[in-house]
């Protein structure tokens, strides 16, 4: 088997609600596009979707086992939800 496989993490956002999604594909492009045409995973759909984190793995497995990891690593996920911002917002500079 040739090619590489990705483990990737999504954020949207809507007001206060922030979520992640993590999932593993072959193409992370055509895969982003999916979830946010509504073709994705059923909890994905119906919200904006943005690429947060990604890892390469030389094989489908590796990325499977790896997706199972970040879905437990609940700490991750919010810290990289944190840097989301509803959509028209400007971030505050400090």
């Amino acid at each position: 088997m040739s090619g590489w496989a990705y483990v990737y993490v999504l954020g949207s956002v809507r007001g206060h609600d922030r979520r992640t999604y993590v999932g593993w594909c072959v193409d992370l492009d055509q895969r982003l596009t999916a979830h946010n045409a509504g073709r994705g995973a059923r909890s994905t759909r119906g919200r904006v979707w943005v690429l947060l984190y990604a890892e390469r793995h030389p094989t489908r497995r590796e990325a499977m086992s790896r997706e199972v990891a970040l879905k437990r690593d609940r700490k991750f996920r919010a810290q990289l939800a944190q840097a989301l911002t509803p959509l028209g917002d400007v971030p505050q500079v400090a």
